[in-house]
């Protein structure tokens, strides 16, 4: 009975840790479709947010923001993926995507693909209703 429980306590934290490692894949540096800007992907708890760190108009500021405070504010260091979350099987959904080129903030969701791409899809309510992007890794 002993070597039952130790054995599914085993297999527990192997597949922990396999899940973990899955949830974790989309860390790094992005080029984002059209080679407009990068965006580092990190993890914050629970969570993974993007920073874009690096746009193709240097010092470009956040005008098309709708909220004026932002409008003097540089976009390199803001984040444009807020609060995605692990789903399983190389996507991480319920998170939100800013779009600095009109100001508007989108439903999103984020799969990987088998060559290391992210296929981020923005949409609004579903997804049916949006369009994908893709971002290569650096």
């Amino acid at each position: 009975m002993k070597r039952l429980m130790y054995a599914l306590v085993l297999m527990l934290g192997v597949f922990l840790n396999a899940s973990a490692q899955d949830a974790n894949s989309i860390l790094g540096l992005y080029l984002v479709e059209g080679g407009r800007g990068k965006v580092q992907i990190s993890r914050e708890g629970d969570k993974y947010v993007g920073t874009l760190v690096w746009t193709i108009e240097n010092g470009a500021l956040d005008t098309k923001n709708p909220d004026k405070a932002e409008h003097k504010k540089p976009l390199k260091g803001k984040k444009i993926l807020q609060n995605f979350v692990y789903t399983g099987k190389g996507v991480w959904e319920q998170g939100s995507i800013y779009d600095p080129d009109s100001g508007k903030t989108y439903s999103c969701k984020i799969t990987r693909q088998k060559d290391g791409t992210l296929k981020v899809r923005g949409f609004i309510g579903v997804s049916l209703l949006g369009r994908n992007s893709i971002w290569k890794p650096i």
